[in-house]
């Protein structure tokens, strides 16, 4: 019997299975990267075709609608059977709100432009007249006086003013076109304008809401073009000013020196947010089931408007809370599509203040309810418990839909294929268009 060489031992071939088994990996990391550049290329030519930006629209706007109806009737439950003896009482309500909401989309989302446009003065000014009827006969919730009760309906005007602030700025914005190089036309009549009604929402000691038209009126001076110099002074007197506004209210003040580290001040200011980490933590990747959240039974305030989230993410689980949040980026990704790809510079700013608005609101929401920021009692679009709230929402997010169907390709597209389900239907062979 033979021994190798030791000095030949390093420098021999490696054996056969070895290089059967490095070649078959190299193979698989090149299938891979062939399926990921055939993934890509499959994904960038369905974004590509002319329906893409409407469809993402109405799917992510559709799911997050039902999503937000299957959530209020779980976090609800418990409190709507305490308070009316009725467990679900508080999501008939709110099936009510979408039942007068989904019309309303549609009919925003067929509304020629010129008429949409007609509109922005009369919203803005109903706006300024609601939050004056505030102001005066306002109705106190939770410290806050920005409720307005009509008969047996409570409405809040702040959240009508979010739409009729961005329909009446992007007008305002699309007749001065030509004229938004200079400060003055960028400045005058929008930012007097929106301060006014900023400065009534804080009349009623709503912060969180003041807070978000500061974010949309920003916005809307961004896509205008606005000076990077305005916003670094609005930013100063805009935190100087919220700051100042938190400090002379105990229980705001509380909220901010504690929301960093809820549990140092448990049983007081950092209860809730306390909760809502307790209900998100025990969620895990897939949650606990629908209706199985246990912070929702008392433990958990506001669980079905402000902290709608927190269950959301315990009984869906960090799946479910990254679907939400990927629904709403997909609207914004959608959105902001048919800003830059119109002619009309209407739709171009009335698209961008819409996306400001809600992507905005949930931002803040979600980080409410992460502890990330203080809490400041702002909903989640579309998903929280109230009318006010989701009318609105509604009506815009059908006004993008509009936008996306008034693009020439999209509306060449959905003409063909009404001229093909048509042609289909007289010939009795139903049409396969893919457009």
């Amino acid at each position: 019997m033979t021994t190798a060489d030791p000095e030949q031992v390093g420098t021999s071939a490696p054996p056969s299975g070895l290089r059967a088994g490095w070649r078959a990996l190299r193979q698989g990391w090149r299938g891979s990267r062939g399926s990921l550049r055939a993934g890509s290329a499959s994904l960038r030519e369905a974004l590509d075709r002319p329906l893409s930006s409407y469809y993402l629209l109405l799917g992510a706007s559709a799911l997050l609608l039902t999503i937000g109806v299957i959530m209020v009737l779980s976090a609800s439950s418990v409190r709507a059977y305490v308070l009316l003896d009725d467990s679900y009482a508080m999501v008939k309500r709110q099936l009510l709100w979408v039942a007068i909401g989904l019309p309303a989309a549609w009919v925003a989302s067929r509304l020629p432009l010129r008429h949409v446009r007609r509109l922005a003065y009369p919203g803005f000014f109903v706006a300024l007249v609601l939050l004056g009827l505030v102001a005066r006969y306002g109705v106190e919730v939770n410290g806050n006086t920005n409720w307005l009760a009509v008969g047996p309906v409570s409405i809040q005007p702040a959240e009508i003013a979010k739409l009729a602030v961005v329909l009446w700025a992007a007008n305002i914005y699309a007749h001065k076109e030509r004229r938004l190089q200079e400060l003055h036309h960028i400045l005058v009549p929008v930012v007097p304008g929106m301060l006014l009604i900023i400065g009534l929402v804080l009349w009623g000691r709503d912060l969180g809401t003041a807070l978000v038209l500061a974010a949309i009126m920003l916005g809307m001076l961004w896509v205008v073009g606005a000076p990077m110099r305005l916003f670094a002074l609005s930013l100063s007197v805009l935190g100087a000013a919220a700051f100042f506004l938190a400090t002379i209210d105990k229980e705001r003040l509380a909220r901010i020196t504690t929301f960093s580290d809820p549990f140092q001040d448990y049983l007081d200011s950092g209860w809730q947010p306390a909760h809502g980490l307790f209900a998100l933590s025990t969620g895990g990747w897939l949650g606990q089931g629908i209706g199985a959240s246990t912070q929702k039974w008392g433990d958990l305030p506001e669980a079905h408007t402000d902290y709608i989230f927190a269950v959301l993410g315990e009984e869906l689980g960090l799946v479910g809370t990254l679907l939400v949040v990927g629904l709403f980026l997909t609207i914004a990704f959608a959105a902001i599509r048919v800003a830059t790809a119109t002619r009309d510079p209407f739709v171009r700013y009335a698209s961008f203040g819409i996306v400001v608005w809600l992507l905005g609101q949930m931002m803040i929401n979600v980080g409410m309810v992460l502890a990330l920021l203080p809490v400041i009692g702002i909903p989640l679009p579309l998903v929280s418990y109230g009318g006010s709230a989701l009318l609105p929402s509604l009506v815009a997010l059908g006004l993008l839909i509009g936008f996306a169907r008034r693009e020439p390709e999209a509306a060449a597209a959905l003409a063909a294929r009404r001229r093909d389900r048509s042609a289909g239907l007289a010939a009795g062979v139903r049409p396969t268009s893919r457009r």
